[in-house]
């Protein structure tokens, strides 16, 4: 089948349109257009490989699309993977999935979108289920005499072979298949996130600490627990409500709960006078007590789940009810937000619940269609309803796919290894989404805290205390240490603000994994120094041997300056890839020099987070929530290390969108030094005015930050 019709579709983007694709898909859902002035500026260059390398072939009832594929070539991606950063070598089956426990690529953002680091990206656009044979076949035709080897006298067996392509089951009826150029990994990314509108900005409220209370809390059981915050000195900025706020729930209403909170809009606005935002919890599946059930029944599927209806919200009628209904109910009384929970389904638990994929639905898609893009619609149903009221929001959500990038939404799992959640919040940085390794539970203090400390350095910090009553303070030999982390996450939004500003702008991810920053020949020399011996295992684990390589999926970055390398409990030492240059341990002051691995010892009281020399970083005080708009707090730039550096400040209301308008001011940071070692900071922006700032200071060649 002719593969040599591929189209420029946008700088440096190239797009296969194959058969007659869907009608609905992500991209098309997501309704965005192209920064095409950012893509313009982007290096133009081809992939790595010759376009008549693509083959098309038919196999049965589907299409078989395949990549060439070098010997050391590694490939990243494919959405929210929690089990492994580097997909060579696996089949990745990217079904929308509930506690993704087993290795198939099942998940809760499956992406059919892979980063290979050659420096190219192949993305599918598809609400169909899509499998990505990752170097893991081989042809007949491809197969290499000198690599069959015996497993009985050759230590060199490998279950997996070292493939020469990548193979993409296609759905039968075609999908359009993206192309996207790099030079780097990271130009890659950035191309995709782009060409999908860009990154998100959260309202910066968003960015501050948040909790969430106990399923069954009354309005009077929230607003004492919020004070608490205040009597603890705890920073916080969002309390969460979960299922009892609902007068039913399991199939859920959306309808206030009155024995538990008779006056909602008067609860509200008393949260808002103490400083704090109120986000709602809710999941699809309409109860036939909800005032929506009539009018949404004729517009849904024909399963039910819970009892509880699946409407169709690819129809305009459906989605209108439904924002008509939270409108009024929720964010013209001031709800800030949603929890939107299991949007996604499971067979993976002990039990399965979800609609079946021959689910019919009122618009013609499928149960396998609308499973692939219930995340998605949720996600945009919500984001135009607050849009509307030019007000942003930021939330949490269970499911999403592709072309996500622009929606205010941070993922979650109810699983709960903290090793995988810090993979995950790697991992995420490939595809266009992001991820809270949220706290729920801890076995002990040092688990707790931990917990805590990596969840600061997210990009949604939250205590999820839903089941059991949790608090920051709860454990009472480790409060300090919990309140300066969250507090230092205070200090440090101006910086993080700035850095979701850059991916909303050039498609740069806020928290990025290694491969960002290294290059493929430093991570695989770094991978060679740190493989862990083979492990003959039983039978039964490890019938084919058992071979871990060091992937360095346990540390990345927070926007440009700072690298984060976290620990879990039982752990106080680590090794520690830095990229090359200076950096210096942020609450330390240690001096490393980077371009190698190093390895540092933390006790309880600090995570590992290194800042690289030469960073400007701007900070605000650690203030109990983030003040309202048009509120001036003073701001505080620190410059690292001896050497001249520069750094990025961005500015808005932090709450509306009027920045689509223009009203927004980027402002870089330099410091220079004279031949008398004196040192000078500098602010040159679009304009003089500050709407959030109303002091500067500076502070030169720092090497830690001082403890507060």
């Amino acid at each position: 089948m002719d593969t040599k019709t591929w189209q420029l579709s946008a700088p440096g983007v190239w797009r296969l349109t194959i058969k007659k694709p869907q009608s609905i898909t992500p991209l098309s859902w997501m309704n965005v257009s192209p920064q095409e002035k950012a893509l313009q500026q982007m290096p133009q260059v081809a992939p790595p490989f010759d376009w008549d390398r693509i083959q098309l072939e038919e196999a049965g009832d589907s299409l078989i699309l395949s990549f060439p594929l070098y010997r050391t070539e590694k490939l990243y991606g494919t959405g929210l993977q929690l089990l492994r950063m580097n997909q060579r070598g696996r089949n990745r089956y990217l079904r929308v999935n509930s506690d993704p426990k087993q290795d198939t690529g099942e998940t809760h953002a499956p992406v059919p979108f892979y980063i290979s680091d050659l420096g190219y990206g192949v993305w599918v656009d598809t609400s169909r289920i899509v499998t990505m044979y990752c170097g893991s076949t081989m042809k007949q035709e491809d197969t290499q005499s000198e690599e069959i080897r015996d497993r009985n006298s050759d230590r060199g067996w490998r279950a997996t072979m070292v493939a020469s392509r990548v193979e993409i089951r296609l759905p039968a009826e075609g999908a359009d298949v993206y192309v996207f150029g790099g030079p780097t990994l990271a130009d890659v990314v950035s191309r995709y996130n782009l060409y999908c509108g860009g990154g998100v900005l959260p309202p910066m409220w968003g960015l501050g600490f948040w909790h969430r209370v106990p399923t069954l809390y009354s309005e009077q059981q929230v607003l004492e627990e919020a004070e608490q915050f205040r009597l603890h000195d705890f920073p916080c900025d969002v309390i969460g409500l979960e299922p009892g706020w609902h007068s039913q729930s399991y199939p859920v209403t959306y309808e206030w709960e009155k024995s538990r909170f008779p006056e909602p809009e008067q609860f509200v606005k008393k949260m808002e006078q103490n400083g704090f935002r109120v986000n709602l919890w809710e999941h699809p599946f309409v109860s036939p007590k909800s005032e929506l059930y009539a009018d949404l029944k004729p517009l849904s599927g024909s399963h039910t789940v819970w009892g509880g209806l699946a409407p169709d919200y690819s129809l305009t009628e459906a989605a209108n009810l439904y924002k008509k209904q939270h409108e009024q109910q929720h964010v013209n009384i001031g709800v800030s937000g949603y929890k939107l929970d299991e949007c996604d389904g499971s067979e993976l638990t002990n039990n399965s619940w979800m609609f079946p994929g021959h689910a019919k639905f009122p618009s013609g898609l499928d149960g396998e269609q609308m499973r692939q893009m219930y995340g998605l619609m949720f996600q945009k149903m919500t984001d135009d309803l607050f849009r509307s009221k030019n007000r942003r929001t930021y939330g949490l959500v269970r499911a999403s796919n592709a072309a996500a990038s622009t929606m205010p939404y941070v993922l979650y799992s109810d699983l709960y290894d903290h090793k995988q959640f810090i993979r995950a919040l790697c991992n995420s940085s490939f595809s266009g989404l992001l991820w809270t390794p949220e706290v729920r539970r801890a076995r002990n203090a040092e688990d707790w805290v931990r917990r805590m400390q990596t969840v600061c350095f997210s990009p949604l910090a939250m205590l999820n205390a839903w089941g059991d009553g949790t608090k920051p303070w709860s454990f009472p030999e480790v409060e300090g240490v919990v309140r300066h982390y969250i507090k230092l996450r205070m200090r440090l939004l101006p910086y993080l603000y700035t850095a979701f500003a850059r991916y909303r702008e050039l498609g740069i991810p806020p928290f990025q994994a290694m491969p960002f920053v290294i290059s493929p020949s430093e991570i695989a020399e770094a991978e060679a120094n740190a493989v862990e011996a083979e492990q003959q295992l039983n039978t039964t684990d490890a019938a084919y041997g058992k071979k871990k390589v060091r992937e360095w999926d346990d540390q990345y970055m927070v926007g440009e300056a700072l690298l984060v390398a976290p620990l879990v409990e039982g752990e106080d030492e680590r090794e520690v890839l830095l990229p090359a240059g200076i950096w210096y341990g942020l609450e330390t002051g240690e001096r490393y020099t980077g371009g190698c691995i190093i390895r540092v010892q933390a006790g309880l009281e600090r995570i590992p987070v290194f800042v690289k020399s030469g960073s400007v970083i701007p900070m605000m005080p650690a203030l109990p929530h983030v003040p309202a708009s048009g509120t001036q707090i003073p701001l505080e730039l620190v410059h690292f290390g001896s050497e001249p550096g520069e750094g990025l400040l961005y500015e808005d209301d932090g709450e509306s969108f009027d920045y689509e308008a223009g009203k927004y001011t980027w402002r870089k940071l330099t410091v220079t030094r004279n031949s008398d070692g004196e040192y000078a900071g500098e602010l040159t922006g679009e304009s003089e005015e500050w709407s959030f700032y109303n002091s500067i200071t500076w502070r030169f060649s720092q090497t830690h930050l001082e403890m507060i």
